[in-house]
């Protein structure tokens, strides 16, 4: 019998378009996710996917194992989700989610302070993950609702996705780095500069706004022998092992040592979305309400 784990990794597999970029984005051992694919063809006694000069291809037994297999994985989703909402009424917990480069600015402090002195019910609890695992987390009922950062590139139809501000992106250099006494710094200036995070052209998010960003203007980011795609690529600045390209709210709280410089270029900038889902239980609802109307503009 097929597990509820092995297709959802078929469908990533299948999604993704090779087992490499499946096991990236799924956080586990490519061999690992070879097994199980092994496995459910021992179950089923037929083969589900071939490698050619094309890439990945599914065979006929895999092509209709992929369609039911969202059709299964859809409803167990939805009656997750929905088990979940319905323990829930206007009062209870609600599970909000951030990513790293999404800090909490003080205008986001005033919003929780003011919503929990409105609603003494509500309890909010926090957590980080990152843009695309919160997508995930919010569509399968483990989280109520998200601050991500600009593009998801997995959208889900399940959910909601409401810009909330855009902010300039700006660059982090060491004190002692050869562009910290400018005043600001094009793009293009840094070709040949190492990036202390890890943008990825595959990974929704901050990373993948970067990448954008260096490729337009002519060149990939190039990586630094230390990386971090959490909140520890200031230290790493900090710590003269490179550069970083980071949204302004995290530049403010930079530590002694970064030098933060505006971006040049139009375009350098970097949005917010809230993400929860459609059938939110009414506090989501309600924080949904008063977050976008926090954000919105005068």
């Amino acid at each position: 019998m097929l597990t509820h784990r092995q297709l959802r990794y078929f469908v990533e597999i299948v999604d993704a378009g090779s087992f490499s970029l499946a096991a990236e984005r799924l956080f586990i051992a490519q061999s690992a996710l070879s097994r199980q694919v092994r496995e459910m063809e021992l179950a089923l006694q037929v083969s589900l996917l071939d490698r050619d000069a094309r890439g990945l291809q599914m065979t006929p037994a895999g092509r209709s194992l992929y369609a039911d297999a969202q059709k299964i994985l859809g409803a167990l989703t939805d009656a997750m989700a929905r088990a979940t909402h319905a323990q829930r009424g206007t009062d209870g917990t609600l599970q909000l989610l951030h990513s790293s480069s999404v800090p909490f600015t003080p205008a986001l402090l005033a919003l929780l302070a003011r919503h929990t002195a409105q609603h003494p019910g509500v309890a909010i609890e926090i957590a980080q993950a990152s843009s695309e695992q919160q997508a995930l987390d919010i569509a399968e009922g483990r989280a109520d609702l998200g601050l991500a950062r600009a593009p998801i590139l997995r959208r889900r139809a399940a959910l909601h996705y409401a810009a909330l501000y855009q902010e300039a992106l700006v660059l982090a250099v060491p004190a002692g780095h050869a562009l910290a006494g400018q005043a600001s710094v094009s793009v293009a200036a840094l070709r040949g500069e190492r990036f202390v995070a890890t943008p990825h052209p595959e990974r929704g998010g901050l990373g993948h706004a970067v990448a954008e960003l260096c490729r337009a203007h002519g060149f990939a980011p190039q990586p630094a022998a230390v990386r971090s795609r959490k909140w520890a690529q200031l230290a790493l600045v900090q710590g003269g092992l490179g550069i970083a390209i980071v949204p302004a709210s995290m530049g403010v709280l930079a530590p002694e040592g970064v030098r933060v410089l505006p971006l040049t270029d139009p375009g350098c900038t970097s949005g917010v979305l809230a993400l929860w889902r459609h059938d939110a239980p009414a506090l989501v609802q309600r924080f949904a309400t008063d977050l976008q109307a926090a954000f919105s503009p005068i």
